[in-house]
C-alpha cells in the first residue's frame, strides 16, 4: 500500500503510484519498522531532480526491486524542500559517512532513526565503480540479521558526530578587519577569466554578490564592484541564463557558465532577482535593469500560481531529456527563422554545428548585445514561440514559505527602484497567501498547494525570510498591518528556536528528530540564521527594539566564523553585518512620494530599515514625524535620533548615499 496519495507534495505524488510501498515522514512509519523488526529505506529528492527521476525510473518503478524493498524494509519517501530539517540531518549523516552528499539521497536507519548505511544515487544495474542498488540491498539485509551490533555501533556513532559538530563562532566577532580580510578571501578564490568562485560545477553566488554589493556601498572599494560586475555579466551572458524567456537555471556544470544544470528554482531566481538589482542601483549598468526585470517577469509569467504565491521549481526535464525545452540545433533554428536569419543567430548565440550541449545541440548564449536590437529581438520571439509547442517542463506548484519570502522582498524593492507597479502587487499577493494560509495562531506552516496547507511546520528560514517580507512591505507600501505579521513571527523565533544564544534551525516544540539541527552556512538559499539576523534587525531599526537588537547581533554571532574562514558560504552574514557597519541608519518616509522612497531604495545601504506611511502612523520609527509645510518628507536616524526632515530627493540622496 503506497500512503503518498494525499499529499500537498508534487515531489511525494510522483510517487504515489510506485510498486514500492512508500510511508511518508511519520512515527507511524517507524513504529512499523520495530513492529517488523527491519531497518529503514529513507530515500529524499526533490521534483526537479534529474536523477531522482533516473532513480525512480530505473527501481521504484521496477516490480522486482519494489516488492524486495517492501518485503525487506520500511520505505519512507521525503521531499527534501518540504521537510529541509529531515533532508539536514541524513545530508550531514551522508557526507559524514562517503565524504559527500547529493540528490537523491539514500539512507538506511535502524528503527529509532539512526543513519547506518548511506549513498545518493544506486543504479539498478551495477557498473564499474558502482554496485547495483539490488546488491546493496541484499549486502544490508545481510548485515541487518547476522552483525545487528555493528549497525547499532555506526548509527549511534554517526548520531553522536553529529551531536558534536560544532559550526560556532569561536569567540569571532564581524567588524570591519573582518569585513575587509572576507573580500580579500574571495578575491583570492575569484575566477579572473571566466568569473565566479572556484572551478566547475559554478553556482550562482547569489549571497556573496550580495555582500560584495554592500561592502562596496560603504567603502568603494573597486575590487568588489569588479567581482560583481563580472560574475553578473557572465551569468547573464552564458546559458545558465534562459536568453528567451528570462530565469535563471540551477548551476553551470562546466566553469565558463556555458551549460546548465536546467531546472530552475525559485529561490535562486528571488536572491538573483536582489542582486541585479542592487548591481543597478549601484552603477546603473543597462544589462542589470534588463536582467533584473527579465527576471521578476520570469517569476510573475512562469512560477507564479493562481493563489497567488510563487512555485518552487521548474524540472530540468522534459520527455525524458534534460534540457530537452531549451536547447536548439542549427535545423531547428532554421525551420523557424530561414536560413539567413538561423545563420546570424548561431554567430550572435554561439549555436555550432557540434552543438555545446548534447546531440548536437546548443544552449543559446548572448555573449554581447546584438548590433540590431530590433533584429534580435524579431527571432528571439519567434523562438519562443516556436519553443511553446515543446512539451513544458513540470512545475513544482507548491509554495515554500521561505523561498516566497525571498521572491516578496525581491519583486517589492525591484517595482519601486524600476516603477513597475506590478512587481509590488505581485508581493503583496504572495505576502497575503503566506498570512492566510499557512499562519495559523503564532504558527507558520512551510507549504501550501492549490491553497491548502501542508502538515509540515515552519522551520527558522521560513520564520525569517517571511518576517522579512513583512518588514519590506512595510516600508514600500506604508501597510502598517505587517509590522504585527512580522513581530509575531520574530516572537516565536526567539521563544523557541534559540536556547542560550544558539539559534536552532527547528523549534524546541517540533517533532523531536535524532539531532536538532543548527547550521549557519548560506548555500543554495540563505541559512536561516542569517535570515533571522537580518530580521531582527531590521525589526529593531523600525520598532527601537533592544531585544531585537540584541537577538540580531547573536544571530550574526554564529556565522561571523565561517566568514572568517569560509565567506564564500558566509554571504548573507556578511552582508547583514555590512549594512549594520554602514550605520545602521533607518530611514522614515512620511506622506506618499514614489520620489523619495524610490531614492531610499536606489541610494541607501541594501537592507536599511525603512517605514513609510501616512502622519500619524503607529509604527514607532514614524511616530512624531510629520509632514514638512504640507509635503512629505524623508527622516534620516540612527538609534531614532533623526537629521532635519528633507523633502527633495537630491537632499535624501545627499544623506543617506555618502560613504561613511
Amino acid at each position: 500500500m503506497n500512503r503518498l496519495g494525499s499529499s500537498t507534495s508534487p515531489y511525494l505524488l510522483q510517487h504515489a503510484e510506485n510498486p514500492v510501498a512508500w510511508w511518508p515522514w511519520s512515527e507511524q512509519a517507524f513504529a512499523e519498522a520495530r513492529e517488523r523488526d527491519v531497518p529503514v529505506f529513507l530515500s529524499v529528492g526533490y521534483s526537479a531532480c534529474h536523477w531522482c527521476h533516473v532513480m525512480a525510473h530505473e527501481s521504484f518503478e521496477h516490480e522486482a526491486t519494489a516488492a524486495y524493498l517492501n518485503e525487506h524494509f520500511v520505505c519512507i519517501k521525503v521531499d527534501r524542500e518540504e521537510r529541509p530539517d529531515v533532508d539536514a540531518i541524513y545530508m550531514n549523516a551522508t557526507v559524514a559517512m562517503i565524504g559527500q552528499g547529493g540528490w537523491p539521497m539514500s539512507c538506511f536507519l535502524t528503527p529509532d532513526g539512526k543513519p547506518f548505511f548511506a549513498g545518493t544515487y544506486f543504479p539498478l544495474e551495477g557498473r564499474p565503480g558502482m554496485a547495483s542498488f539490488q546488491d546493496i540491498l541484499a549486502a544490508l539485509v545481510d548485515a541487518w540479521r547476522n552483525k545487528r551490533d555493528q549497525i547499532t555501533e555506526i548509527g549511534s556513532s554517526i548520531v553522536d558526530q553529529l551531536a558534536a559538530r560544532d559550526l560556532g563562532t569561536g569567540g569571532v566577532a564581524y567588524d570591519d578587519d573582518l569585513l575587509d580580510r572576507a573580500v580579500t578571501q574571495l578575491g583570492r578564490d575569484f575566477d579572473p577569466v571566466d568569473a565566479g568562485f572556484g572551478g566547475a560545477p559554478k553556482f550562482p553566488p547569489s549571497m556573496v554578490l550580495d555582500f560584495l554589493l554592500r561592502h562596496h556601498r560603504r567603502t568603494l572599494s573597486a575590487e568588489a564592484l569588479t567581482m560583481v560586475a563580472k560574475t553578473c555579466e557572465r551569468m547573464a551572458r552564458g546559458g545558465m541564463y534562459d536568453q528567451l524567456a528570462g530565469g535563471f537555471a540551477r548551476y553551470s556544470v562546466d566553469g565558463q557558465w556555458v551549460v546548465p544544470h536546467f531546472e530552475k528554482m525559485l529561490y535562486d531566481n528571488a536572491l538573483l532577482l536582489d542582486v541585479y538589482t542592487n548591481w543597478w542601483a549601484v552603477d546603473g549598468t543597462p544589462l542589470a535593469e534588463r536582467i533584473a526585470r527579465e527576471t521578476a517577469d520570469f517569476l510573475l509569467a512562469e512560477l507564479r500560481t493562481p493563489e497567488g504565491g510563487f512555485a518552487s521549481a521548474l524540472d530540468a526535464d522534459t520527455e525524458g531529456e534534460e534540457g530537452r525545452f531549451y536547447v536548439w540545433t542549427p535545423s531547428e533554428l532554421t525551420d523557424v527563422l530561414g536560413p539567413e536569419e538561423a545563420a546570424w543567430v548561431m554567430r550572435l548565440c554561439e549555436v555550432i554545428p557540434a552543438g555545446t550541449f548534447e546531440h548536437g545541440s546548443s544552449v543559446l548564449q548572448l555573449h554581447q548585445d546584438p548590433d540590431d536590437a530590433d533584429r534580435w529581438q524579431a527571432a528571439r520571439t519567434a523562438l519562443r514561440t516556436a519553443r511553446a509547442t515543446r512539451t513544458r517542463p513540470g512545475r513544482d506548484d507548491k509554495v515554500v514559505a521561505a523561498w516566497n519570502g525571498l521572491a516578496i522582498s525581491a519583486l517589492a524593492r525591484a517595482g519601486v527602484i524600476f516603477q513597475e507597479p506590478a512587481y509590488v502587487a505581485a508581493a503583496v499577493k504572495a505576502a497575503e497567501l503566506i498570512r492566510d494560509v499557512h499562519l495559523d495562531g503564532d504558527l507558520l506552516y512551510r507549504t501550501s498547494r492549490d491553497g491548502r496547507r501542508g502538515d509540515a511546520l515552519g522551520v527558522l528560514e521560513d520564520y525569517s525570510a517571511y518576517a522579512h517580507a513583512c518588514l519590506v512591505l512595510l516600508g514600500i507600501t506604508g501597510d502598517a498591518s505587517w509590522l504585527p505579521v512580522a513581530e509575531g513571527l520574530l516572537d516565536r523565533v526567539l521563544e523557541h528556536f534559540v536556547a542560550d544564544g544558539t539559534f536552532y534551525d527547528t523549534a524546541d516544540d517540533a517533532e523531536a528528530l535524532v539531532w536538532r539541527p543548527k547550521d549557519p552556512t548560506d548555500n543554495a538559499s540563505p541559512s536561516g540564521v542569517s535570515l533571522a539576523a537580518e530580521a531582527l534587525m531590521v525589526y529593531a531599526g523600525v520598532t527601537g527594539s533592544a531585544r531585537h537588537e540584541l537577538a540580531a547581533g547573536q544571530a550574526l554571532a554564529a556565522s561571523a566564523g565561517l566568514g572568517a574562514r569560509a565567506a564564500r558560504f558566509a554571504g548573507r552574514g556578511l552582508a547583514v553585518a555590512e549594512t549594520i557597519a554602514s550605520g545602521p541608519q533607518e530611514i522614515a518616509i512620511v506622506g506618499e512620494s514614489p520620489e523619495l522612497l524610490r531614492t531610499a531604495l536606489v541610494e541607501a545601504q541594501w537592507g536599511t530599515p525603512l517605514a513609510s506611511g501616512s502622519p500619524g502612523s503607529d509604527v514607532p520609527l514614524m511616530l512624531s514625524r510629520d509632514l514638512v509645510s504640507g509635503q512629505p518628507a524623508a527622516y534620516v536616524c540612527e538609534k531614532f535620533t533623526c537629521k532635519q526632515p528633507v523633502v527633495l530627493p537630491e537632499d535624501l540622496r545627499a544623506l543617506v548615499a555618502a560613504p561613511r
